[in-house]
């Protein structure tokens, strides 16, 4: 196991409280213990607050990590939340809604909302900040999102982010909380770009997956990166995001990610739909993959807006219809 320490400069930030003890939220959690920041860790398992309190590890989520001592984990959501200013969602975009009702009723006044989930609500097809302001009112709120694999964090490699808020006081207070020599924050005012950059990324991953599975090429899956950051752009500008924001870390630089490397899940669902197993052989063995709940939520928007998108209306296909994979390429080369 890598035994991570925190480093030596201690920035005197307050105790974060984060919420969901996925990868990810380990992660986050283990880069800002190494920064001597308290963590307060809420997970949904008793099992899972026990092996962090005790063993110091995740071993489902993060094999092989140890966890730093400044990182307590507890399953009960008031204790969690008292007392700390800023809070840290971590957990299944289809799971977001459930988790702020459920924090409510501890959240003070003063208490600001951050969260690195990446997809849209289920029910309404939301974006997050939409879901947020409805669920527990006008509170400073902020989105983190960027090409970032859980266990490189977790490990310290290099790796840049991107921070989303209205609010830029909020924004550079993050930026402060999360920036180290190899953890490069930028932030931005664009939340609705940021949010569907690291929405629609996923579909996309599932497409090259898929391309990739069907033995289309290189080609091919050039050509869904690239017609794939054009309908993210077309999307994005139509409910009022900026272009540029598609351009940097949490639009360009999240779709190649996950479009070009295994430990992508959504990726990985793809090439075993193209490879020829079913939806439900695929989803068994490969977990959770937001792209999956993303693909339903933006087929609504693209219908909604009119806006062309051959390659996520195909994924929504093939996912939700049952289409074959070979589809995928029909209404873009008509």
């Amino acid at each position: 196991m890598e035994n991570l320490m925190p480093e030596e400069l201690n920035d005197n930030q307050p105790t974060i409280s984060i919420i969901g003890a996925g990868a990810w939220g380990s992660a986050l959690a283990i880069h800002l213990a190494r920064k001597h920041q308290k963590i307060r860790l809420w997970a949904y398992e008793k099992q899972q607050v026990s092996e962090i309190n005790t063993k110091r590890t995740n071993e489902r989520y993060l094999p092989g990590i140890v966890f730093p001592s400044n990182i307590t984990c507890t399953d009960d959501y008031q204790n969690v939340l008292s007392g700390t200013k800023d809070i840290l969602i971590v957990v299944p975009s289809v799971a977001f809604h459930t988790t702020l009702k459920k924090m409510q009723p501890y959240l003070q006044a003063n208490q600001r909302l951050l969260w690195a989930s990446k997809g849209l609500d289920s029910e309404k097809h939301q974006l997050l900040n939409e879901v947020a302001k409805e669920a527990v009112g006008n509170r400073e709120m902020a989105v983190l999102s960027g090409p970032s694999f859980a266990k490189e964090v977790a490990m310290g490699l290099p790796t840049a982010v991107c921070i989303a808020s209205e609010n830029y006081d909020f924004a550079h207070d993050l930026l402060l909380r999360f920036q180290t020599k190899n953890f490069r924050v930028e932030i931005t005012q664009d939340i609705i770009g940021v949010e569907l950059g690291g929405a629609i990324k996923n579909i996309l991953a599932i497409a090259v997956g898929i391309t990739e599975g069907l033995g289309f090429g290189a080609n091919a899956k050039a050509a869904v990166i690239s017609s794939g950051l054009s309908e993210m752009i077309e999307l994005g500008i139509t409910l009022g995001a900026k272009q540029k924001t598609f351009l940097g870390l949490s639009g360009l630089g999240d779709l190649v990610l996950t479009c070009t490397d295994n430990q992508s899940r959504n990726r990985r669902l793809g090439l075993a739909l193209g490879q020829g197993r079913s939806l439900e052989e695929s989803k068994k063995l490969i977990g959770t993959t937001e792209g999956y709940e993303t693909a339903k939520n933006i087929f609504f928007l693209i219908k909604k807006y009119g806006v062309k998108a051959p390659f996520c209306e195909g994924v929504y296909h093939i996912l939700y219809e049952k289409k074959s994979p070979k589809i995928l390429f029909k209404d873009y080369f008509n």
